[in-house]
């Protein structure tokens, strides 16, 4: 039997254990797979929401990271196997085929609860965490001696400052993990919108795998009359910001429980290695406001109860000089520092660090370079004609991305229009500092 014949022989018959999901139906395992996903480290998962404190906006948006990711899983077995369908596919080897769909069930395996509210904050990030626990433990054993992969090739698609040791297989499944049409893109928009009932981010899924065709070790390549499906995707994925990742609640609860963090690790209070391996409840159940007073905010959270946008400034462009300043969350905390000073002084009334929080969100990537095969002639996304240009796309990022300042209920009331332009011009005064 041939390698090839071996890849297919696995993607069709290897899969037998089937697990019930919402958004997919029947997602089928190995059964080793099974057996990972039965260890705690996965089961974990399900104790973290995928979309955070989203629920106090779309209380349907409970989901969890562990559904999420059986329907990554479930995708990147589709989607590979269409792949190695095609007579000019690259050529793989089973392990790597088994490392990749591996990679694609454990890849948020180290991700934190509550979303991205720890992002910015002096911390490994989430992929360098699941690379970690891919490589020790019960899991690299059942990984080698079960399902017949690598630990380390596991851990090196997940985390890609790894080495990838110079293999162009390693560096194609990276690319089919995270890119344009990954399968974890076209999972998430789907399964939030269901889950928040909102339709924007409905993707047709049998229509995209359906015109994707290999583009040799560089990924995947879509026929032309695809086009339509990345310009969904990338429309999706603009409104689903815009009405669900960003609304002002959910920035205003991820703001917070994100100056509380900040706070605490500068005064020292809690050190990075807290903030591992934690799921939604011992989170919130070990930042309580009698380890540091800063963590009233994620108490605060817990409860429902968000601060109140009381100004919103447009960033204009990604990475604008004017405001990038801010992305630096020391010299952000020192200006909200200025302004509570400021507002107090101005309402008479007593401030402290936490009654205003400054929340600028990390510039979104709208991935537009894309190969289009046309007629068996590669040509680039924005040259296949589409309405999805470069001026559209920063378009998108303009409208999207505010700097907004939140502000506890009690300090709100007390605020005039006149303080809140004061307040703004203080910010952009700012920039000078």
């Amino acid at each position: 039997m041939n390698r090839h014949t071996q890849i297919l022989d696995y993607l069709d018959y290897e899969f037998t254990s089937a697990v019930r999901d919402s958004l997919w139906g029947h997602i089928y395992l190995s059964p080793g797979l099974e057996r990972i996903c039965a260890l705690r480290e996965f089961r974990q998962l399900a104790k973290i929401k995928q979309l955070g404190p989203t629920h106090i906006v779309y209380p349907g948006a409970v989901h969890s990271r562990l559904s999420h990711s059986l329907g990554v899983f479930f995708l990147a077995r589709r989607l590979i196997r269409r792949l190695v369908g095609f007579p000019d596919a690259p050529a793989l080897s089973l392990e790597g085929v088994k490392a990749y769909l591996s990679a694609a069930l454990l890849h948020d395996l180290g991700h934190f609860p509550f979303t991205h509210s720890l992002k910015e904050l002096p911390l490994l990030e989430h992929e360098q965490l699941t690379a970690r626990l891919i490589r020790q433990g019960e899991l690299a054993h059942l990984l080698r001696e079960v399902v017949g992969v690598d630990p380390e090739m596991v851990a090196a698609i997940v985390d890609e400052g790894a080495p990838d040791q110079g293999s162009d297989e390693l560096r194609l499944y990276r690319r089919l993990l995270s890119g344009t049409l990954d399968p974890d893109k076209l999972d998430y928009l789907n399964r939030d919108a269901y889950y928040c009932g909102v339709p924007y981010g409905v993707q047709d899924i049998d229509f995209v795998l359906d015109r994707v065709r290999p583009n040799g070790y560089a990924g995947i390549a879509l026929e032309r009359d695809g086009i339509s499906a990345v310009e969904n995707i990338l429309f999706s994925k603009y409104l689903m910001y815009r009405a669900v990742y960003w609304h002002k609640s959910v920035r205003s609860a991820t703001a917070m429980i994100k100056k509380a963090l900040h706070s605490a690790l500068s005064a020292g209070a809690i050190t990075p290695e807290d903030l591992y391996g934690l799921d939604d409840e011992s989170f919130t159940a070990q930042f309580n406001s009698q380890r540091h007073p800063a963590f009233e905010l994620i108490e605060l959270v817990d409860r429902g109860s968000t601060y109140k946008a009381a100004l919103e400034i447009p960033y204009t462009k990604p990475e604008a000089p004017d405001f990038a300043h801010l992305l630096d969350l020391d010299k952000r905390r020192a200006v909200e520092l200025r302004c509570s000073d400021h507002l107090s002084a101005l309402t008479k009334r007593s401030s402290d660090d936490l009654s205003l929080i400054i929340d600028l969100p990390e510039a979104v990537n709208f991935e537009v370079a894309f190969p289009i095969s046309d007629r068996g002639v590669i040509r680039d996304y924005l040259d296949a004609g589409t309405v999805f240009t470069p001026t559209v796309v920063e378009t998108f990022t303009t409208n999207l991305r505010l700097v907004r300042v939140f502000v506890n209920p009690q300090l709100q009331a007390n605020l005039q229009p006149e303080d809140l332009q004061q307040l703004e011009h203080l910010i952009k005064d700012s920039v000078a500092d």
